[in-house]
């Protein structure tokens, strides 16, 4: 076989694997803030999805529960349980991913964060695993005021307290990071090796986000910014464990430097269309009561 004959033959072979049609996705965290709507919008594109949670068998932390997981799958959605930067996160990342691969699971799609330094090492390590990979950027979800600590904090005690003091940030729904993830897995290479970086639709400080939310409940919300040494505090206080406290204020004091004051374009590329508008998040969560006493 001739030298060309060779290199379009073994570029026929890549081109076939890195086109493999994406029947089966394991999503984890299929029951969390992301991972539960990429699983739903995953089912309604034609996937099967496989829930990996401790529920179903896998453990982040349990290696030995990996494999019986991935294997027989074509891709998978991997959101790290804590934060993407936080401390060991780029070990246990990189150890799924080169499980993932050695098992055929070739299509990784990564969550990672818009502007955290600290997640760097974590998409290098997804990147150096073998796998055709892509890394989607998230600006800070909108459903961070719905669900999780901030949205009790908010119906039990009329307010919010927070590190950021006038810092704009453009709150993405977590609906169009599922919309995107799921387009990736089903368009191919297309988006392989990509990194994309996803926004919503305008820039507001987090007070203008509380005071959005107390116009459609018809409540007297405020905000409160509060520095990130006492923030640390408040959750040492809430019994927070020390590394936990030292890892999100770190974190917090990058993300809500200025850094992400800016709108990206990722959503638009990818889907054709804008991101939701924080104000209809707003709107359909006041009329779920999401934020009712």
């Amino acid at each position: 076989m001739t030298n060309t004959a060779e290199n379009a033959t073994r570029n026929t072979t890549q081109n076939t694997t890195r086109n493999t049609q994406v029947r089966t996705v394991v999503v984890t965290g299929a029951t969390g803030r992301t991972g539960s709507r990429v699983a739903r919008a995953a089912e309604a594109a034609g996937l099967t999805v496989r829930a990996a949670s401790r529920a179903t068998g896998f453990d982040w932390w349990d290696a030995s529960t990996w494999a019986d997981t991935l294997r027989g799958a074509d891709a998978a959605y991997l959101a790290h349980p804590s934060d993407v930067g936080a401390p060991g996160a780029a070990d246990v990342v990189g150890a799924l991913a080169r499980e993932a691969v050695g098992l055929g699971v070739r299509r990784l799609v990564l969550l990672s964060a818009r502007g955290e330094d600290q997640a760097l090492p974590t998409e290098e390590a997804l990147r150096a695993s073998g796998a055709d990979w892509t890394v989607v950027r998230a600006a800070w979800f909108a459903q961070n005021f719905s669900e999780g600590p901030l949205v009790a904090e908010l119906r039990e005690s009329g307010g919010l307290v927070f590190p950021a003091d006038g810092v704009r940030e453009p709150f993405l729904d977590v609906r169009d990071i599922a919309d995107v993830v799921v387009r990736v897995l089903t368009s191919g290479d297309r988006y392989a090796e990509r990194i994309l970086t996803l926004s919503g639709a305008r820039l507001l400080t987090f007070g203008e986000a509380v005071a959005e939310i107390a116009a459609a409940t018809g409540r007297p919300l405020t905000y409160r910014a509060v520095s990130t040494r006492d923030y640390g505090e408040a959750l040492a206080g809430f019994g927070v464990p020390p590394e936990e406290v030292a890892g999100m204020t770190e974190i917090f004091r990058t993300l809500l430097d200025g850094r992400n004051a800016h709108l990206s374009d990722g959503v638009r590329e990818v889907l054709g269309r804008a991101p939701r508008d924080f104000g209809d998040f707003v709107r359909e969560e006041a009329a779920a009561g999401t934020w009712k006493a």
